[in-house]
């Protein structure tokens, strides 16, 4: 009998992604917002890896680590906001069953990755400031790579397993999800067939992508402030925290809002809470993290002054050549 019910039940072919519909006069301000934190996030990434690439002074493993954080913000924020700037103009919110899960695919593979890699990026920093004579020998390039790839691998791997998971849930009837992206709690919660299993192998694989980096982090920025704090100078101390200052601040907002929205209690009052939260994690942290990192550091600012001579002078000479 249950058998029969559920197969003259509608399947769902496409989802609607309410997003921020509840407040249609604010629609214009959105979408303004948005695409200028989305023009300001994709041209201070690809100026990062630009300006990285250009300087053989930033050829560093700081730097290898930043550029790869660059390239993976740009996906990341690549694979939420343009489809949220749609819906501002064209008022459509439907996205198809399919799309729907290549978009929680990508998100989680880039959530994954960036976890490990802000994780490796710390102990990257432990390794400068507290095995300072041994940095070399130990962040070679080899291990720089195979640190860098295994960050993008266990997302991959990770987003991989969500995904199959998620997608084995039947959907059926209701198909808006109170959501500007498509994330797995929304999901489950359509979700009409038995969610226990889908939840425990999200909930392994969510702590298996969060508390090893997060502990790795913590872990090197113990060791990395008691390092700080045994500097006799006072100019030795503001420069041994000014090279890991910019990365605590970073780790703190990714993953202080990233472990609020997952703890939020489900309920329907907490809901436009939850999505002001994911703006931080999935917009707004992609956007300020090449003003944290740029601003705040010396060499790179003057590696930018100098790729811009080299721009300027290339341009000039490209100008006397079809003279």
């Amino acid at each position: 009998m249950a058998k029969e019910e559920k197969d003259n039940q509608t399947m769902v072919a496409e989802f609607i992604l309410l997003g921020f519909r509840t407040l249609p006069h604010l629609q214009i301000i959105f979408f303004v917002i948005c695409l200028i934190i989305y023009m300001m996030t994709i041209t201070g990434n690809i100026l990062i890896v630009v300006v990285i690439i250009v300087n053989r002074s930033l050829h560093k493993p700081m730097y290898f680590f930043l550029g790869n954080l660059s390239v993976l913000e740009t996906c990341y924020i690549s694979t939420i906001v343009p489809r949220i700037l749609t819906s501002f103009v064209t008022d459509y919110h439907i996205i198809s069953f399919n799309g729907c899960f290549l978009q929680f695919y990508f998100f989680a593979f880039l959530a994954g990755a960036e976890s490990y890699l802000l994780s490796v990026m710390s102990y990257d920093r432990y390794i400068a400031i507290c095995k300072a004579l041994h940095y070399i020998t130990i962040m070679k390039n080899r291990s720089c790579i195979q640190l860098s790839l295994g960050s993008w691998m266990i997302g991959l791997m990770a987003a991989a397993v969500t995904t199959f998971f998620t997608s084995q849930l039947t959907f059926c009837g209701a198909n808006t999800i109170d959501h500007f992206f498509c994330d797995y709690a929304p999901l489950l919660m359509l979700s009409c067939s038995p969610t226990e299993e889908t939840e425990m192998a999200m909930l392994v694989l969510g702590s298996a992508c969060t508390l090893p980096p997060l502990l790795l982090t913590m872990t090197s920025y113990i060791f990395i402030i008691r390092t700080i704090l045994g500097i006799p100078s006072t100019i030795g101390r503001s420069k041994a925290f000014s090279t890991c200052s910019s990365h605590l601040i970073v780790v703190t907002i990714f993953y202080g809002t990233l472990i609020i929205v997952y703890l939020l209690p489900k309920e329907s009052k907490l809901r436009n809470l939850n999505k002001v939260f994911s703006v931080f994690y999935t917009i707004l942290t992609p956007m300020i993290n090449p003003f944290i990192y740029t601003l705040r550091n010396e060499e790179f600012k003057k590696a930018i002054g100098k790729t811009i001579g080299k721009l300027a002078l290339l341009r000039i000479s490209f100008g006397i050549q079809f003279k």
